[in-house]
Parts: C-alpha cells; structure tokens; sequence
C-alpha cells in the first residue's frame, strides 16, 4: 500500500505561502506546505480488506471484558466497508494549513493555524494514542478565532498541532531513542523553528508525558504546560499498586477513591493493550498492518472507549464517523505499529507516577484538568504534591479521556481560563 503525499516545493520562499513575519529565512528552508490525497486504489483494498475479515466466534460473556464484542464492531467495521468516507475528512485536513519540517531525520507533520488577532499566545497542542491530530479538530476554530466563536478575543491562540513521530503523516523513525523525552526536544525546536519566542504547551494521554518533558527541559520560550491526563500518582500509590496491596491508610476518601479506580484497572486487565505495546510493539504490528478490523478491535480496547457506544448515541461525541476518521488515517499512513513502538521506548515509566515522570523537576507553571470519564481521576491534593507550581486545577463536570473530541467547548473554555495568567 502506498500513500501520494501532494507536497509543495521542498524550498518555500519568504513570502510565498508563509507570512514573512511568522518564520525566519532558514526557517522558510526547512518548513514545506503539506497536502493529503489518498490514491483510490488504496481506500479499495481497505473496503476489500474489510470485506475479506474473518471473523472469530463470539465472546463468553455479556460485556466488553474479553475485548471489543463481536456484534457491535461488525456492525462498526461493515459501516466502515460500506458508508464511510474518507474524502470528506481529506478536505477538511486539506482545508487547514498543514506544514512539514524535518528535525533529527524523521518529518514532523504539524498543522499549523495563526490567530487573526494580533499577539495571539503561541500554543503547542500534543495528542496521544489512539488518538491523533483530529483529536483537536474541532477545537482550532474557537481557540485561534474566539471572537468569532462567541469568546474574548484576548483568549486568541497560534496553533501548533503535531503527529507524534511514528504517528499519522508524521514520518517513522528508524532507530530507538523516541521516547518523549526526544520529541520534547524536537517540539521545543519546532517552535523555535517557527521563529516563537514566547508559548505554552497542552497534552493528554501521551501528550501528557511529552508535555511534561518538555516543562522539565524548560526550552527559552515555554510559559507553562496544562494537562488533561497528570502524572499524580505519589510513590506510595504506586508500591501499593504493584504490591495488589490495599490504598494506604492515610489516604483521604477522594484519594482512596482515585487509588481503588486504579487498581480496579489494572485488575481487569483495561491496561494490558499498553503491556502488549510496550513488550512486542513489532508483533503488534504484524497485525494491524495487514487487518483493518483488527486495527479498529485494538484500539477500541482503550479504555477511553469505555463509554462510547458505537455510534448508536447520535448526540454523543466523538461521532462513529468521527472514530472511523482516526481509525483510517492510521490505517491509511499504516502507522499503528509504528506509534505502538512509543510505549515500548518508554517501558518502565508509568504515565500516572509523578516520580517516574519526574514532576519534581517542573518548576514552570502548570495547570490541571480532570474531566470525570477519563481512566483516572486524580484530586487536587495529589496535584498538589506532584506540581510546585500548580496555577490552575478543575474538575470538570463532563467529558472523559479525548477531552477536546468529546466536550470540544468545554476543552476551549478549560485552556482559556488555564492560561489566561500566562499572557
């Protein structure tokens, strides 16, 4: 299978497609319009792919337990083989100012959205898996643009929304050593590649390891860093979990609640997709390159997924077209296995402990949001613990794990409030 990238010239003159104010001319050199077009041929072997499934018998039992259930991901993949399409999550990619630039050997795909207001805050927003740039989708208008959302124009943002190496459009590196620590680096030097000299820096799920990378390297520029997904979980949190102790005594009730939320995870198995990964991320890959049903069963193990119903809820967000657009695009760019590799680079580090994420070592400002469907919901004293300079912290009343997929308004007003110290 292979993807035609429509690629503007590789050298782009000042001025061209590129405001002379927004990029430095070494810049202009290294920075190239990027375009989508899927040959045909391959959205056919996928609709064929689909159709060719070979379907396993049916789980043992009435829930999601065992994985995804049979009836409701036939009736989501033969949706996917039949009515879904592509083209029109194409053109609204190809609609939004999309941008290439290599940094260390590997293209980092990124979209790219100024602000009509002027001294708009620059802002680097990171997805996770198995989400993707379409994560944020619906979110860059009310965030670039407030006024025309109904918001303050002084809540205005620059946009910068990467892939992940390894992810989507993003290319794939070749070596190991991208781990988020690394792609920290590398945003701190896309920012200064897109010549900001001042920026703040969102994530969740892996966006919120390599967010929080990059607070602990502290790049000249970086204001502050707001979370959807915090490492919080204190040192004694973690022992007890990897003993299948009991919480600690002294815990609060909200801390025991969170620690007992933990453990029931992990005592259902809900995490193993993430051991898989990060032991045989290449044998995952086998898979997922060759069967897009598998693709779409692995993901939906998420436990982000939870709560989604396939689509049957037509309020409910994200849409099922809304997830078959990411379930393509990673089956289009065939990155599932290359995206699975970053949870085998970061094998031993859990995502939730504050010491293996080394919290201690943010001394920038840090804001937190918990939204109350996410696989884990940390209190404010443990926040407290993890983050010296905790600016802001809220539990929302709504939303889950793809906080700006589900509650996209929601997830505007969060990040404006967060950040409205940091202007």
């Amino acid at each position: 299978m292979k993807l035609a990238f429509v690629v503007a010239a590789a050298v782009v003159m000042l001025g061209s497609s590129l405001p002379a104010a927004a990029v430095s001319t070494e810049a202009t050199e290294a920075v190239r319009p990027f375009q989508i077009h899927i040959p045909d041929r391959d959205l056919a072997d996928l609709r064929d792919r689909i159709t060719a499934t070979r379907w396993p018998d049916k789980e043992t039992v009435p829930d999601p337990s065992q994985g995804a259930q049979l009836q409701q991901l036939k009736e989501l993949v033969d949706y996917w083989g039949t009515h879904y399409d592509w083209r029109k999550t194409e053109a609204r990619l190809n609609d939004l100012p999309q941008y290439v630039t290599t940094i260390d050997g590997v293209d980092i795909h990124f979209i790219w959205v100024r602000s009509p207001r002027p001294n708009a805050l620059p802002l680097i927003m990171t997805h996770g898996w198995p989400g993707s740039v379409l994560e944020f989708i619906n979110v860059i208008g009310p965030l670039s643009d407030p006024a025309a959302h109904g918001g303050n124009a002084a809540d205005a943002f620059d946009l910068v929304i990467p892939s992940i190496p390894g992810y989507g459009f993003s290319g794939k590196p070749t070596g190991i050593g991208w781990d988020p620590d690394h792609i920290a680096r590398v945003w701190a030097q896309l920012m200064t590649r897109l010549n900001y000299t001042r920026y703040v820096a969102q994530g969740g799920d892996w966006g919120g390891p390599i967010t929080s990378a990059l607070a602990r390297q502290a790049p000249a520029g970086l204001l502050g860093i707001h979370l959807n997904l915090p490492a919080t979980l204190p040192s004694e949190a973690t022992a007890a979990l990897a003993a299948g102790g009991p919480a600690p005594a002294n815990f609060s009730e909200p801390e025991r609640a969170t620690f007992d939320a933990v453990a029931t995870l992990i005592k259902q198995g809900s995490l193993a997709y993430s051991a898989m990964m990060a032991a045989r991320p290449q044998m995952m890959g086998y898979g997922v390159a060759d069967s897009p049903t598998f693709l779409a069963a692995l993901m939906l193990v998420h436990p982000g997924f939870s709560k989604w119903k396939y689509g049957a809820d037509t309020q409910q967000l994200p849409t099922k077209d809304q997830v078959l657009d990411n379930f393509t695009l990673y089956w289009l760019t065939n990155s599932a296995a290359s995206a699975g590799r970053l949870y085998w680079e970061n094998m031993g580090r859990s995502p939730l402990s504050s010491a293996a994420q080394k919290t201690t070592e943010i001394s920038l400002p840090v804001a937190v949001t918990v939204f109350p469907d996410d696989v884990y919901c940390p209190p404010e004293t443990w926040a407290r613990r993890a983050y010296s300079h905790l600016i802001y912290f809220h539990q929302a009343d709504k939303g889950g794990h793809f906080a700006a997929w589900e509650q996209p308004q929601l997830f505007t007003e969060e990040l404006r409030t967060a950040f409205r110290s940091l202007r």
